[in-house]
């Protein structure tokens, strides 16, 4: 019966389809023990690079890690302003804060959710007037969308600042024919279980075509190794992808190119069947998306969920409160005037079920209790 028992994200359709190749590829590992980089991370590693078309693919424990390498790789640290939007998870800013760099917050464009351009360019100046070096920003490709990276990468570029995207939500997205993974000085994503391309705990990745700055964010996740094992040449972190998320995320992967197809159609719909009566998400031009989340900008949110759910529709919010607000967070400084977007965005947006198994009769049940809500 369509909305028995809609889930936001089901992982469990997917795990059934390809249960036989998980459970083998988990068998092989146990069979040949080797648990800490084992075959199955190179095998990976390869196909990402090959899937992205990056030089460089390199997995790590988490997406959070991933952000923290390439930072340190870069020297990152105390008087470095690391530019971040305030809308986004606070993993995007919490690594600045943990290297003794200064996260400045900029606002974003209320129709793609991503970082506004003009207010990174503004902030630039502000930070240096602050006394801070402007060192790297950090465009997040929220909820499936690549960020305007052409545009932050010309700002960047013009004042010697590294690009650093944040494709936590984004893996598999392209713009203007390039997949995400080539886009900014370095990329990152997250493997967390709910991400488009998830595993079964945590794990994450790193994508430059810099090799010399490769072969640096090789080293700190290995906890700053040289050429002899023991001979650790750097201060680095041991951030690691497990043997047996990669050959999980392999069985996975396989599979990922039609779930991003049938994840475009369950977007494509909701669009079509909510436009009139919500604030649907936009696509910059020359985007695609993964659809990591599908959502809506809606008045009176919390009314609107609690309707929902006694309807039988789950959602979520993803972000109730934008990180320039948040305790840890509200004393570092932001560009002058604030973030007035993110902080709008913080009420009002709310996220519909969405994944690649979600049935056009559950989508319909969805898309009838909203409409009554919003009517």
């Amino acid at each position: 019966m369509a909305g028995a028992n809609i889930q936001f994200i089901d992982l469990a359709a997917q795990q059934a389809k390809i249960r036989d190749k998980i459970d083998a590829g988990i068998a092989r590992v146990l069979d040949h023990g080797q648990y800490i980089m084992g075959p199955e991370v190179r095998e990976f590693e390869a196909q990402l690079a090959e899937f992205t078309g990056a030089e460089h693919a390199f997995g790590c424990a988490n997406g959070t890690d991933a952000l923290a390498v390439v930072l340190m790789a870069w020297g990152v640290g105390p008087g470095h302003a690391v530019f971040v939007p305030s809308f986004t998870y606070v993993a995007s800013a919490e690594v600045a804060g943990m290297l003794g760099a200064t996260p400045f917050f900029v606002d974003v464009h209320e129709d793609t959710f991503n970082i506004d351009p003009e207010s990174f360019e503004k902030a630039i100046g502000e930070a240096k007037a602050l006394g801070l070096e402007a060192t790297a920003v950090v465009p997040v490709d929220l909820f499936g969308q690549p960020a305007d990276v052409p545009a932050i990468q010309k700002i960047a570029d013009a004042n010697d600042v590294k690009v650093l995207v944040d494709a936590a939500q984004s893996f598999g997205a392209t713009l203007h024919n390039k997949r995400v993974g080539t886009w900014g000085h370095a990329t990152t994503t997250s493997f967390f279980p709910a991400k488009p391309l998830g595993c079964y705990g945590d794990g994450g990745a790193i994508f430059t075509n810099d090799a010399e700055l490769g072969k640096v964010i090789d080293s700190i996740r290995l906890h700053g190794k040289g050429r002899e094992k023991y001979d650790n040449v750097r201060i680095g972190m041991n951030s690691r992808l497990d043997t047996l998320q990669a050959a999980i995320l392999k069985e996975k992967f396989a599979i990922f190119p039609e779930e991003v197809i049938a994840r475009d159609r369950v977007a494509a719909r909701y669009t079509a069947a909510l436009k009139d009566v919500a604030r649907t998400p936009k696509l910059i031009d020359g985007a695609t998306s993964v659809w990591a989340q599908y959502t809506l900008i809606v008045d009176d949110r919390d009314a609107v969920q609690a309707k929902c759910k006694e309807a039988g529709v789950p959602t979520m919010v993803y972000y109730p409160m934008a990180l320039s607000q948040q305790t840890g967070y509200k004393h570092y400084p932001g560009v002058s005037g604030g973030t007035p977007v993110s902080d709008s965005l913080s009420g009002r947006v709310l996220s519909l079920p969405m994944h690649p198994y979600l049935t056009e009769d559950d989508q319909d049940m969805i898309i009838e209790t909203v409409r009554a809500v919003l009517g």
